[in-house]
């Protein structure tokens, strides 16, 4: 059965309501124990509202990935938006990332979870994020700001950086040890420390600007 949401604003509304009550459940209780009685009680909705506008449970929490995709992906677009050169817009579009990720802890367990209720939409939320950054670095390699490193390569390992130094500094806060606030959905008030985020910026400078090498490396 297709479901076509009431095309109007109180429709656009409601739909957003479920989605953000469908954010905090899935956050707070796992895809297993989240249940559409409690993601409607979040919105404030009456039950049978929620199936005009969603078939299931699945479906929800997929269309929640894919909307947290593009509001991360918006956040670092428009923080990178007037950079001056590839790294400046790296600068910018991961201190806007980590800014969502605390503004929205509930990403981090969600898309982890989506590894094993929904591996489609776990794809699609990295290959989304991926294909901007190819595009980026492919034009950033013809305009000679960074080295020959492959695109593609460089793009999932960029990607990685941000996840885990988002999870470790922004989630996980200051604590003497990763994991002393051992849940990775932490309140996600924290900033990664200017230190860090210093030390970031430099190896992925390093890593984007590295001569050319030239030949087969050896052991």
């Amino acid at each position: 059965m297709t479901i076509t949401p009431p095309r109007t604003p109180r429709g656009t509304r409601t739909r957003a309501k479920l989605i953000e009550a469908a954010e905090h459940v899935f956050s707070a209780v796992g895809y297993a124990d989240a249940s559409v009685v409690r993601i409607t009680e979040r919105a404030g909705v009456a039950q049978g509202t929620f199936y005009l506008y969603f078939e299931s449970k699945l479906q929800i929490f997929e269309e929640l990935v894919e909307d947290l995709n593009h509001r991360v992906r918006l956040a670092m677009s428009e923080g990178a938006r007037g950079a001056v050169g590839r790294l400046e817009a790296e600068r910018a579009g991961f201190r806007a990332f980590f800014r969502f990720t605390a503004e929205h802890p509930a990403l981090y367990r969600i898309i982890r979870e989506a590894e094993f209720v929904s591996p489609r939409s776990l794809r699609l939320h990295y290959t989304r994020i991926v294909e901007g950054y190819i595009e980026g670095l492919t034009a950033a390699q013809a305009a000679d700001e960074i080295s020959d490193i492959d695109p593609v390569v460089a793009a999932w390992a960029l990607m990685g950086v941000g996840e885990m130094i988002g999870m470790r500094w922004v989630l996980w806060g200051d604590g003497d040890a990763a994991g002393d606030d051992a849940d990775p959905t932490a309140s996600g008030t924290s900033e990664v420390p200017d230190h860090v985020f210093d030390e970031m910026m430099r190896f992925i400078r390093g890593a984007l600007t590295a001569p050319k090498t030239e030949g087969t490396a050896t052991p």
